[in-house]
């Protein structure tokens, strides 16, 4: 318990003179063992402390927890609202595959349908975040959804989606996709 003394000694409450006492360290700092699936743990940490709010996340690699801390902490709650026939569907940014335009309209598409969006592209690329990329003028990917990757002799690079759906990347967005996505062709 003295560690945990010492690390918390600088905290805005604790002046030099007087340290912690077990009662107020017990209500600025939380720590558990988190059971996660697969039988893995996950220690869990929370600090109590008025002058910044701040989460940092160690991991060995970014899973779908972190993503899901990651939009929680953002508090981010983009849903946008797609029409399909008379309906009107809202629909949360990590079902959707990508979104393209046509005709002069932007549709996102799901694992099984296309909805209209009124908003246009670049409206949705402020939104979305870092789960997605614009990989031509008419696409915007969401970059978990991606199936793999299809590269021609050509130089041309068609991506996959897991839905089916198909789209090439265009040559002025070739190389910030293959940086961001760690692709090696």
């Amino acid at each position: 318990m003295l560690i945990l003394l010492w690390a918390f000694y600088f905290l805005p409450i604790a002046s030099k003179s007087q340290p912690l006492t077990l009662k107020q360290l017990k209500s600025y700092y939380l720590y558990t063992i988190i059971q996660l699936k697969g039988g893995r743990e996950m220690k869990f940490s929370f600090i109590k402390d008025k002058s910044r709010e701040e989460v940092i996340v160690y991991s060995k690699e970014k899973t779908e927890l972190i993503e899901e801390i990651e939009q929680l902490v953002s508090n981010n709650k983009t849903e946008f609202i797609g029409y399909s026939d008379r309906e009107a569907i809202m629909i949360n940014p990590k079902d959707v595959h990508c979104f393209i335009a046509e005709d002069n309209k932007v549709y996102a598409l799901t694992e099984k349908e296309k909805f209209r969006i009124r908003q246009k592209l670049y409206q949705i690329e402020a939104v979305c975040g870092e789960n997605f990329i614009k990989i031509n003028q008419s696409c915007i990917a969401n970059i978990g959804k991606i199936k793999k990757f299809d590269a021609s002799l050509s130089g041309t690079l068609l991506v996959i989606f897991k839905n089916g759906y198909t789209d090439y990347v265009a040559r002025r967005r070739m190389r910030e996709v293959k940086e961001r996505l760690g692709v090696r062709l």
